[in-house]
């Protein structure tokens, strides 16, 4: 069990509180709701770009880092399509200090065109490294494009293309703040050895006198079912042939994701998942095959990759993941399976709460799915699915009709 209290400034500012006495630390964790699939098609990786801008200092905090690591925290930040999320560590008895940094930069940034020159170039540099400079990085780029028709999910986080993140202005990144970079439009959780009435103190301090923005309405476009399989052919002289497969599955607050998620993972997680065990171990259409999912809050995908061998065709390859799909369709997964599904998910969930970070960004996802009590009851889900139920999920999910294929072709 995680512990929390909560509580909402004027201004619309969620606040979750966590007591651990037992801890020295304290987390500082800010997610806003705002993401990639906020952005306009030809503006992409703005959301990206905006997260590194705002460790470029505020208009009381030259140096962000520098004014943390001189009280002994350190700090950092990531994007996805749904939230960006700002968190800090740092001793308990140094927790104002966060809130003064975290407060200033909420309020006003110092978004100026040479920090973003200097910026642009850090995340053009980045996105040539992830896609464009190691073998099969530009898979996904491609693969997210075929899968989605209309949903803003077909772009990845840091961008569609370079040429995005060049023509990103001042101006563009100056709106995107003022439209989401706001107390309404954030959550606030602060963990560790910290008091509620304290922390109450210090966030209408330091975050009270900050308005409130335009409430905003998200009105994204509604990705339509897929009805028939969808495919693409790459080349690149990458070492092996590879191939990649996405399927639709229900978003990260539907009921059906855990199940989703627990088909995923009996199929592909680990090497004796039976992708692996069967096509890696035994037939050897495949040098390594895995899956995952997206865990997007909208609907996401679950994606099959495998390096195949050489001498193994394609068709090949996908006889043998149709063989496997055709089973779990029909008798669905064995109770050891599911058995071993679920023990890893409740491990993983047991060793990330032991971190304090981890509990403080897993209070504000929470939030942000509809109801900060599903980081105590997401487990009870999981414990709740039933052979039946996977069984269901592949039929569901696993259709020909779903799927969208890349064939990553090597030319030597």
């Amino acid at each position: 069990m995680i512990p929390f209290e909560s509580f909402v400034l004027d201004n619309g500012l969620r606040v979750i509180v966590h007591e651990d006495p037992s801890s020295k630390l304290a987390a500082m964790n800010v997610m806003y709701h705002v993401g990639a699939r906020d952005e306009e098609a030809q503006k992409t990786g703005l959301a990206h770009l905006l997260e590194h801008l705002m460790f470029g200092g505020s208009q009381h905090v030259p140096h962000y880092d520098q004014a943390l690591q001189q009280v002994g925290g350190d700090s950092n930040a990531y994007t996805t399509p749904d939230v960006t999320n700002y968190y800090c560590t740092l001793p308990a008895v140094n927790l104002e200090t966060a809130f003064w940094l975290e407060s200033d930069r909420m309020l006003s940034p110092l978004l100026d065109t040479q920090i973003l020159a200097v910026q642009q170039k850090v995340v053009t540099e980045e996105f040539k490294e992830i896609y464009l400079n190691q073998p099969y990085g530009d898979a996904w780029l491609q693969l997210s494009a075929l899968a989605y028709a209309v949903h803003p999910y077909r772009w990845p986080v840091i961008g569609k293309d370079v040429s995005h993140i060049a023509r990103i202005t001042l101006a563009d990144v100056q709106a995107f703040f003022r439209k989401f970079y706001v107390p309404n439009n954030a959550v606030l959780v602060v963990a560790g050895d910290v008091r509620l009435p304290h922390v109450k103190q210090l966030s209408q301090k330091w975050f009270g006198p900050i308005p409130a923005g335009p409430v905003h309405t998200r009105r994204l476009p509604q990705e339509p079912a897929q009805t028939s399989p969808k495919s693409i052919h790459l080349s690149a002289p990458v070492p092996l042939n590879a191939l990649y497969k996405a399927y639709h599955v229900p978003g990260r607050s539907s009921v059906d994701y855990h199940t989703a998620e627990a088909l995923c993972n009996g199929l592909g997680a680990g090497k004796s998942s039976t992708l692996y065990r069967q096509l890696v171990q035994e037939k050897a259409y495949f040098n390594t095959i895995e899956t995952c999912l997206t865990e997007t809050l909208d609907p996401g995908l679950l994606i099959v990759h495998g390096i195949l061998n050489t001498g193994i065709s394609f068709e090949q390859a996908e006889a043998g993941l149709a063989e496997i799909f055709e089973a779990i369709q029909s008798h669905g997964m064995t109770s050891a399976e599911l058995d071993k599904v679920k023990n890893h998910a409740e491990t993983e969930w047991v060793c990330g709460a032991i971190d304090l970070p981890y509990r403080a960004q897993a209070l504000a996802l929470a939030t942000w799915l509809g109801d900060t009590h599903l980081v105590n009851t997401e487990m009870e889900r999981v414990r709740a699915i039933t052979l039946a139920d996977v069984k269901r999920m592949a039929h569901q999910l696993l259709s020909a009709g779903q799927g969208s294929t890349l064939y990553y072709h090597s030319t030597g």
